[in-house]
């Protein structure tokens, strides 16, 4: 009796812990190998089913430090070891992305932009948030960017749907309501304590600069976000007429003088935001949306209603968006008149789609070269050569083709 009562006791403790100390995600790492897409190569076979419905993808390039590069501490031949001290690593350059078998496509491309670009490529260490019930299982992604970036440095934490799932409301597009879509509120639950800063991306984006200068952003005072804003565009039509006929509620929006940013690329504190339980702020307010719809847009709303007028202004080549057109048609659009130091697809028409069904937009051919989908390589060598650049990188020094 005595002995089946320990393990009774042992085993609520692990479950209680399970449940009260990992609500939000669990990471994967894993030892770096080369996998193949073929059958075979020493896996189970339904790893390597699951592998080669998403792939396969070409190997990346091998893209090193230059000499003025500081080293970082990552050992890539001890992966398994636990990432919190490579995390502290003040060298590193931290960036945080979604990973899903619908969206993989533009991740691994964006992956392959910002390691083109980077002056540093590694001393960029990934933070993957996967989805912990997605048709790809998050070791089978892992596996598969694993193959592709097989030095890359990288992380990848399974999210617990459920987190959020009861407090996500209908959108006016179907894809907004993807739990995943709400990760980057979790960020400072999910990712390492010891990651103190770090660059949210979306999957639609590549990066045709050095992605050390958008890190290298100073977030003044007690801001804890950074975004490029733009103060121009109608901030009302964001919000329902429920919203603003509300006598209360557009008396809470956080700055006094809010302005739009896009939440697909930001450059967020997570020291303050897990001081200023910033997560919470974002819960209460999609808990008013269930009962009083007050907007249309997913994920967005409830970040504009916390930090719109308290962001950090940053300069808009780091976000030209909606390269995709608008939630419903996805029509092409063209580059706002500027710089480029980022390209995003925001809206419904995706870069990769679009070229796959032959009616791509005249930029989705930027997004073409980063691309290393495996069956779609028909295509020239040099595809920055059709638009009369010798490199993607001189769009951020002449735009004189807008």
């Amino acid at each position: 009796m005595p002995t089946r009562f320990s393990l009774n006791a042992f085993l609520i403790l692990t479950v209680f812990c399970l449940i009260v100390l990992l609500p939000f995600a669990v990471g994967i790492r894993l030892i770096p190998e080369r996998l193949t897409t073929a059958g075979g190569g020493g896996h189970n076979g339904g790893t390597n089913d699951g592998f080669n419905k998403l792939g396969p993808f070409m190997e990346a390039p091998e893209y090193r430090n230059g000499k003025e590069c500081a080293s970082s501490s990552v050992n890539r031949d001890n992966f398994v070891s636990s990432s919190s001290s490579s995390s502290n690593d003040p060298s590193l350059v931290h960036v945080a992305m979604t990973l899903d078998s619908e969206y993989l496509r533009g991740s691994i491309a964006a992956v392959h932009s910002v390691l083109r670009h980077a002056s540093c490529p590694e001393n960029v260490f990934f933070h993957f948030i996967a989805a912990e019930f997605d048709s790809a299982s998050p070791r089978v992604l892992s596996q598969l960017v694993r193959s592709t970036f097989p030095s890359l440095n990288f992380k990848v934490y399974i999210f617990r749907e459920d987190t959020v799932i009861n407090l996500i409301s209908s959108s006016i597009r179907i894809a907004l309501e993807n739990p995943l879509n709400y990760a980057r509120n979790y960020l400072g639950d999910i990712l390492d304590r010891s990651v103190e800063r770090v660059i949210y991306l979306d999957s639609d984006v590549i990066t045709v600069d050095d992605i050390t200068k958008l890190w290298n952003t100073v977030l003044t005072g007690s801001r804890v976000i950074g975004a490029p804003e733009y103060c121009h565009a109608n901030f009302t039509q964001y919000f329902t007429s429920g919203f603003w006929s509300d006598p209360a509620l557009p008396g809470l929006i956080s700055g006094e003088k809010p302005c739009y940013f896009n939440t697909g690329v930001m450059v967020m504190d997570l020291v303050r935001w897990r001081q200023g339980n910033y997560r919470e702020k974002l819960e209460q307010w999609m808990q008013l949306q269930k009962k009083k719809r007050i907007y249309d847009l997913g994920s967005l709303p409830p970040f504009l209603l916390v930090f719109a007028g308290n962001v950090e202004a940053i300069d808009h080549r780091w976000n030209q968006h909606g390269l995709g057109g608008d939630n419903i048609r996805g029509s092409c659009r063209s580059l706002h008149p500027g710089p480029v130091s980022l390209l995003h697809w925001s809206g419904k028409g995706k870069p990769w789609v679009r070229l796959d069904e032959k009616r791509a937009c005249p930029l989705d051919h930027l997004w073409e070269p980063y691309d290393l989908y495996k069956h779609k390589i028909e295509r020239a060598k040099d595809q920055s050569l059709l638009l009369g650049f010798a490199s993607l990188s001189e769009l951020t020094d002449d735009s004189s083709f807008l």
